[in-house]
């Protein structure tokens, strides 16, 4: 530490007042320490304390206002200070009423013969918070990095192992930079024999003028059509694609190449299709394909027979649930399932015919996409043929509840329940027709039901000469 060269002569008769100024000014915090290591005076100018803080500092040993790991540098302030050469500044961290500990810089200095030392702080509270921000941006650059390290292996193992011929043209140069295992298959060669070529190459004329254009389109504009090329020998074709990004104030084309396949390869798997569709259609099965909104696109013999239609014009377009289930619920929730789902195994349900037949019925379904279109699949076999209500050969509905509980033990729950519905629906119609004085058009209204519908209803339960 470099002191005055002639303090005496240059500071000349310096009292208390004027060296208590001094020193205030020049410390942030500063503090008289007697030979015991207590606080006596002190004076601060820094706002990282609380003023009842320092306060309390006043008659306490400085040890005990310091962080733990902090005392063994308290202590060797104090013995420094008895050494002319004096000491470092050592870092001590104050306890703060405020939460977090508050860095101070120390210096100490003798004052007087009777041990007493003025210890002179600067605050570091700025500096630690400058560092704390320092390190959290190191921290966020690092994760940042980390991400992209992840992205790019990500994407760099995609690059390796999708099917797909990919290689990475310089825009300016048009050689190849980079290529992937399925391009160096597709191509043929090595990657030497393809990395820093020209691209196109290995192309016929026509395919080499047709894949420039499209490369110098994409470069104009940003985006062009697939183009087909063959190659040289005639042997392979291929559908060439190209999209342009940046990289390093550079242009790259992405240039990705699709083998056509050839009839012979795909002979094969349509061969298969064709016989697939040839059983969908011959099934005893019925089988349906609808919309996202559940309208028939496709059925087949089956589902014809079993709705009673004739051809399948009458089906196409329709809603299935004119035909499924009742009416409003079980389309919805098969529909429901598949969008959640994907798929849906044996749903007991009815199905309607055109002409007033009913049959039980299990349907499985599946969700079918077709590049942006969603599409329902639907299997529906016959459990059980059951004439509707209308057709039971003079057989009664139950009369009653006790009649209906009658049914358990000999009859299907699921049997039970759906003449529990008829009877409920049948007395509700009586009752209404009763209230109206059998004047079908109230009691059709009072029902909620269309004057047509009632009339169905009224044949069904054998009320239709109950009255006019």
């Amino acid at each position: 530490m470099k002191q005055f060269q002639s303090p005496q002569e240059s500071l000349g008769d310096l009292d208390a007042k004027t060296a208590s100024t001094v020193i205030s000014a020049a410390a942030d915090v500063a503090l008289i320490i007697d030979a015991d290591g207590v606080v006596r005076d002190l004076a601060y100018g820094s706002a990282s304390f609380a003023p009842d803080e320092y306060s309390r500092w006043v008659g306490q040993p400085w040890a005990d206002i310091v962080t733990t790991e902090s005392r063994p540098k308290v202590e060797a302030l104090i013995h420094q200070a008895s050494s002319e050469a004096g000491g470092p500044w050592r870092q001590v961290n104050h306890k703060s009423l405020r939460g977090a500990p508050v860095p101070v810089m120390y210096a100490s200095v003798p004052i007087g013969d009777d041990g007493r030392v003025v210890a002179i702080g600067r605050d570091l509270s700025d500096v630690a918070a400058l560092q704390q921000r320092l390190v959290h941006a190191q921290q966020s650059l690092e994760r940042d990095y980390a991400r992209l390290r992840q992205a790019e292996m990500r994407y760099r193992l995609l690059f390796q192992m999708t099917s797909e011929a990919v290689l990475v043209v310089d825009a300016a140069t048009q050689m190849v930079t980079e290529t992937n295992p399925a391009g160096i298959e597709l191509l043929g060669g090595d990657a030497n024999q393809i990395v820093g070529r020209r691209f196109p190459e290995n192309f016929d004329r026509q395919g080499t003028q047709a894949v420039e254009s499209l490369m110098a389109t994409v470069r104009a504009v940003g985006r062009g059509d697939s183009v087909r090329a063959q190659s040289a020998d005639g042997s392979r074709e291929f559908v060439v694609s190209t999209s342009l990004f940046r990289q390093d104030q550079a242009s790259y084309y992405l240039v990705r190449l699709s083998p056509v396949k050839t009839d012979q390869a795909g002979a094969e798997p349509l061969e298969a299709r064709s016989t697939l569709c040839r059983f969908v259609e011959n099934s005893p099965d019925g089988f349906i394909v609808t919309d996202p909104n559940g309208r028939v696109m496709v059925a087949n013999r089956a589902f014809l027979d079993m709705a009673q239609l004739a051809v399948e014009k009458q089906a196409t377009g329709e809603s299935l649930e004119r035909w499924l289930g009742r009416p409003g619920v079980d389309l919805k929730v098969l529909v429901n399932n598949l969008r959640e789902h994907g798929s849906i195994r044996l749903f007991s349900t009815t199905l309607r015919g055109e002409h007033g037949s009913t049959i039980e019925v299990e349907v499985s379904a599946a969700s079918v996409s077709d590049g942006d279109q969603l599409h329902f699949a639907f299997v529906i076999r016959n459990v059980r043929q059951r004439p509707s209500p209308a057709h039971r050969e003079g057989k009664e509905l139950p009369r009653s509840v006790e009649q209906l509980t009658e049914l358990v033990g000999g009859v299907p729950l699921k049997e039970i329940v759906r003449e529990s519905t008829d009877l409920i629906e049948r007395l509700c119609i009586e009752a209404a027709l009763e209230l109206t004085g059998d004047n079908r058009a109230s009691a059709a209204e009072l029902l909620g039901l269309s004057r047509q519908s009632l009339y169905v209803k009224l044949r069904r339960y054998g009320l239709e000469d109950s009255g006019s």
